[in-house]
């Protein structure tokens, strides 16, 4: 699936939307460029999560456990861009939250894949004219299925 997002506060909007499909024990990938809007969609899905807190880059901390609002999920915000393998992503341990909660993990390509048996990955351009283009992949599981749920707040094609 392949959606634009002209402002920033659509890639927030359609986070919280993306929420809503979003399970105990999901795994979402995000990837793109520094200010693609990784971060803005993940503090739209922690909004759609309900979680406590604010949300911010998690760069230099690595990851964040955001907790539930009264009727939410928690979230792990994770950036992996200065991890350097898998090791470095084991120690943090994300597993032992992973079965209860969504977790979110920037520049997490080719590492944290192998968090959970399915993911969701999304790839996020952003254009000259500050549009986002997002490109949503659902990695095994019932993504297929969820993603077909998926409203597209401005355009959406299959891809």
């Amino acid at each position: 699936m392949r959606l634009s997002m002209p402002t920033a506060e659509d890639t927030h909007e359609f986070g919280k939307r993306l929420a809503g499909l979003l399970r105990p024990g999901d795994l979402v990938i995000l990837t793109g460029p520094l200010g693609a809007g990784k971060t803005a969609l993940t503090q739209g899905i922690g909004a759609g999560l309900d979680v406590d807190g604010r949300i911010t880059s998690p760069t230099f901390v690595i990851a964040r456990t955001h907790r539930p609002g009264p009727a939410g999920l928690p979230l792990v915000h994770v950036d992996a861009y200065r991890l350097e393998g898998l090791d470095e992503l084991d120690d943090l341990d994300l597993d032992t939250d992973a079965a209860t909660s969504v977790t979110v993990v920037e520049w997490g390509a080719g590492l944290a894949e192998r968090l959970a048996e399915s993911h969701l990955e999304i790839a996020i351009e952003r254009s000259a004219d500050e549009t986002r283009e997002f490109v949503l992949h659902g990695r095994g599981g019932d993504w297929a299925d969820r993603l077909k749920e998926l409203d597209a707040p401005v355009s959406a094609s299959a891809c």
